[in-house]
């Protein structure tokens, strides 16, 4: 067997043994080495966020006259890569890893380091032009780097991603409950009859559910818009010009087309993560709101003989491997299974956030790896429930009327003119019989006939308070 041909790179603990090809740096390579804990890595979105920093960071320096014309371009050339995504391959770096996410900044640091080598003629590994502490990590720090790049990445994420998965989800049940709103169904607490309700007002709750669920996204991207960038190691800022993040946050502002502003507290914005938290938990609201969404829809869809079967899910695949022609609620159950695991990932950012120990968090990679899998999984599964499952629903308004007509909870509009004893006796009486309280109501002349008819008319019912 060829052996793979190394390099040997130094870093402030000696010598290192690591690929030839590879732009990572010793300092990185120690921690591949030291974390081969679980393959997840460090996803797309907070890349590219590292590299708008390493790249804005260039561009401020430069402004300030801290970094010379060749060398800021030459930073600017390989954070670009780094942002669009052509250096994936050279991080690494386990998830599990040191708390504050260092091991990944002086991975970015080292990658963009070696790669300005590359452009400028030089081998990997030749520090001669651009260094990875002292140029391309100028005026930073992996304790306001790391933060910075969770709040830019995730706010990206929501802004691009979940929020245009959210309205198109609220538009398509907006949709539904317009086309639903003549059919009459029974209403349902405590999972038993109740008064009549028409199906369109039954999906205009869950479309409100969802409006309100994009304004918690949005929320989620006004609490991220705080940056840790400037706070350097500690949060006095030490060893940056005082101008870099406002000259930094202008550069950031003008690629991700977000308001994003300096941190009020340095100490509070690096010691804490309670903005992770509070985004966080505004996704675990949304997946509460989704997951009862999508589990009302499996439910009214549930049959098609022996379930409530009010409406029909459009069929997707085959869901038995033994019932030939059983098809089941796939689209819903794949999305209640994303809220399952977005209220898992809330708990353990939850958790992880608590663990700020005086100056600085020391569990960011694992928040970081979380919000932005929450973000991811909440997007694509909203996009495919409502193309596979939403859009297609159609209404069985046979089987509804039905359903009205037997209820006896239907009773519920006499007991105002008959009271409510007797009307619970009616009520009684048609659970155990299953005759209609229309047909025992008119048996007993409880009321004139046109009286009985127009209180039980279910459309006056859903309509307010019933009464003309």
């Amino acid at each position: 067997m060829t052996e793979k041909p190394t390099r040997i790179e130094k870093d402030s603990m000696g010598e290192m043994s690591l690929p030839a090809n590879a732009l990572h740096g010793a300092s990185t390579h120690r921690a591949v080495l030291n974390f081969p804990v679980s393959g997840y890595r460090f996803s797309r979105p907070f890349i590219r966020a590292l590299g708008l920093i390493k790249w804005a960071a260039a561009q401020a320096n430069h402004d300030l006259g801290l970094l010379d014309a060749e060398r800021a371009a030459l930073i600017v050339q390989a954070a670009e890569e780094v942002t669009e995504g052509k250096l994936d391959d050279h991080f690494p770096l386990d998830i599990f890893q040191t708390g504050s996410g260092t091991s990944t900044n002086t991975n970015a640091n080292e990658v963009i380091a070696n790669r300005c080598a590359q452009l400028a003629g030089k081998p990997i590994g030749s520090r001669e032009h651009v260094h990875p502490n002292d140029h391309v990590n100028m005026g930073q720090s992996s304790n306001d780097v790391i933060p910075s790049a969770i709040h830019i990445s995730a706010a990206e994420e929501l802004k691009n991603r979940l929020i245009p998965a959210l309205e198109k989800l609220h538009d398509a049940l907006e949709a539904k409950a317009k086309e639903f709103w003549n059919i009459i169904k029974i209403g349902r607490t405590h999972l038993m009859d109740a008064t009549p309700i028409r199906l369109g007002q039954e999906f205009s709750g869950y479309a409100q559910q969802v409006a309100y669920a994009k304004e918690r996204a949005q929320k989620s991207i006004e609490v991220l818009r705080e940056l840790a960038l400037g706070g350097t190691a500690v949060g006095t800022g030490l060893n940056r010009h005082i101008d870099l993040p406002k000259k930094m946050l202008r550069h950031l502002e003008q690629r991700t087309g977000i308001d994003f502003y300096e941190a009020k507290n340095h100490f509070e914005a690096q010691g804490g993560k309670d903005a992770v938290v509070e985004a966080s938990g505004h996704l675990k609201t949304i997946a509460v709101s989704l997951f009862k969404i999508a589990n009302d829809i499996r439910w009214l869809g549930s049959g098609p003989r022996g379930g409530i079967g009010e409406i029909q899910l459009p069929a997707t695949q085959p869901g038995s491997s033994i019932m030939p022609g059983k098809v089941n609620p796939v689209m819903c159950e794949s999305m209640m299974m994303v809220c399952a695991q977005v209220i898992g990932n809330d708990t353990t950012i939850t958790w992880a956030g608590a663990n700020g120990n005086f100056e600085l968090n020391v569990m960011m990679p694992v928040m970081a790896h979380d919000l932005l899998e929450s973000i991811r999984l909440l997007a694509n599964v909203i996009d495919v429930f409502c193309e596979k499952c939403v859009r297609g629903i159609v209404a069985n308004e046979q089987r509804s009327r039905e359903l009205v007509e037997l209820s006896p909870a239907m009773v519920t509009s006499l007991a105002p003119k008959i009271g409510y004893d007797r009307a619970a006796e009616i009520a009684k009486e048609s659970a155990k019989t299953g005759r209609t309280v229309r047909e025992i109501a008119r048996e007993k002349k409880v009321l004139p006939e046109k009286e009985i008819e127009s209180a039980l008319d279910p459309i006056k019912m859903t309509e307010s308070g019933g009464k003309e």
